[in-house]
C-alpha cells in the first residue's frame, strides 16, 4: 500500500514563507506524475503544481513565481516551496500520486497539511 505523508504546514504571516513535504512510502519513479492539490473552506479541491515522472514541472497561475514543485529522488520526496504567501493561499494541501496500472489511472493521496496565512 502507497503511503504519502505530508509535512511542513502551519501558521505564517502574509509575506512569509514555508516549504511541505511529501515522502512516499514508493520509489517517486513508481508514479507518472506528483503533485500538489489544495482545498479551501467551501471550495473544491484544486492542483497547486505538479512533477511528472522525467522531472517536468507545472504551477498554475495563481501561484507561479511564487510556489515552486521539486524532487529529492534519493529521499523519495517531493517539495512546494511557497513564497510571498497570502492569505488566499490558506488551505488544506494534499499531495498526490497517479501512476497507471492495466490502462486504468491510479490516484494516491496524502492526508493533508493545514497552511494559514494571517496577521
Amino acid at each position: 500500500q502507497v503511503k504519502l505523508v505530508e509535512s511542513g504546514g502551519g501558521l505564517v504571516q502574509p509575506g512569509g514563507s514555508l516549504r511541505l513535504s511529501c515522502a512516499t512510502s514508493a520509489s517517486v519513479f513508481s508514479f507518472d506524475a506528483m503533485g500538489w492539490y489544495r482545498q479551501a473552506p467551501g471550495n473544491e479541491r484544486e492542483l497547486v503544481a505538479s512533477i511528472t515522472r522525467g522531472g517536468v514541472t507545472n504551477v498554475v497561475d495563481s501561484v507561479k513565481g511564487r510556489f515552486t514543485i521539486s524532487r529529492d529522488n534519493a529521499k523519495d520526496t517531493v517539495y512546494l516551496q511557497m513564497n510571498s504567501l497570502k492569505p488566499e493561499d490558506t488551505a488544506a494541501y494534499y499531495c498526490h500520486a497517479e501512476t497507471m496500472l492495466f490502462s486504468r489511472k491510479i490516484d494516491y493521496w496524502g492526508q493533508g497539511t493545514q497552511v494559514t496565512v494571517s496577521s
